[in-house]
């Protein structure tokens, strides 16, 4: 079922409305920055999170009106679009973009977003059944800087790293950072059991702050299971245990195979019925 409306700058469109013009800075130059959200039973999940997040990427990319788009703002509008499209389970893309004029200097920080709704029939996470075929992707690394942790509109890297996978027949891959260690997935974060441990790269190393990471992390915390954020050479996936991603969308999946190399997915299961829980 293709969704009916959009949010476009507060107001509701139908969804196949022209509304961005050639000149928009998201398109000119990547300038905006985006949240995946999931909404259940007609309710947004873990609003706190994605308004922290987007906020502190808003101020980082020195963009006015950040304080406006807190908690309330992503459950209000998100939950008017899912009314509006008679929908009460989806994925939500929230687009936030600088509108002004310029090249690559603007002349303003002022914002523009769109809202849009992609509809899901169940209310839940569900764990793949069969596991992920992975394979590293080495033909270009993220950059380390202030910006790597922020889910901007650049999104280059996952692009060519989405061709890759296709090409290769994979069904997803492991990025790595400028200085060849492991960084994340395609469109989420990684974390590796080793020895009953859990290890996820530490944000310093490039990753995106993931929603679904600081929960997980949480998660695995509550139910004792150690996790340490580090700096990880893909070496250690030939020896773990277990390896899943995680992003807000689609909570918890499971990887069964890089390489030779095959994995369980105890923990993941575990996890993923607390997550479930929440």
């Amino acid at each position: 079922m293709k969704p009916a409306f959009i949010n476009f700058n507060d107001e509701i469109l139908p969804a196949d409305t022209k509304v961005m013009g050639i000149a928009n800075r998201s398109y000119r130059y990547g300038d905006g920055l985006f949240e995946s959200m999931r909404l259940m039973k007609g309710q947004l999940k873990f609003a706190d999170l994605h308004a922290d997040r987007l906020q502190r990427g808003m101020k980082a990319l020195k963009m006015d009106g950040y304080s406006a788009m807190d908690a309330w703002f992503l459950r209000d509008r998100s939950e008017t679009l899912a009314t509006r499209n008679k929908c009460k389970h989806g994925r939500l893309r929230l687009t936030v973009y600088r509108e002004s004029d310029g090249l690559y200097t603007p002349s303003q920080n002022k914002v523009g977003f769109s809202l849009e709704l992609q509809p899901m029939e169940e209310p839940r996470y569900f764990l793949n059944e069969k596991g992920l075929i992975m394979d590293v992707f080495t033909e270009v690394g993220k950059p380390l800087n202030y910006l790597s942790n922020i889910k901007s509109c650049n999104s280059l890297v996952y692009v060519m790293a989405g061709i890759y996978k296709n090409q290769q027949r994979l069904e997803d891959v492991f990025i790595l950072n400028q200085n060849k260690f492991l960084c994340e997935a395609g469109s989420s974060n990684v974390f590796v059991l080793y020895k009953d441990h859990l290890y996820t790269p530490a944000l310093s190393e490039g990753c995106v702050e993931g929603v679904m990471r600081q929960v997980v992390i949480n998660l695995a915390l509550k139910n004792n299971i150690p996790v340490t954020e580090a700096q990880i050479n893909p070496e250690i996936l030939y020896e773990a245990d277990e390896v899943f991603l995680t992003n807000a969308t689609k909570g918890i999946q499971w990887v069964m195979g890089y390489g030779v190399k095959r994995y369980f997915n105890q923990v993941s299961k575990a996890l993923m019925d607390e997550l479930n829980n929440l």
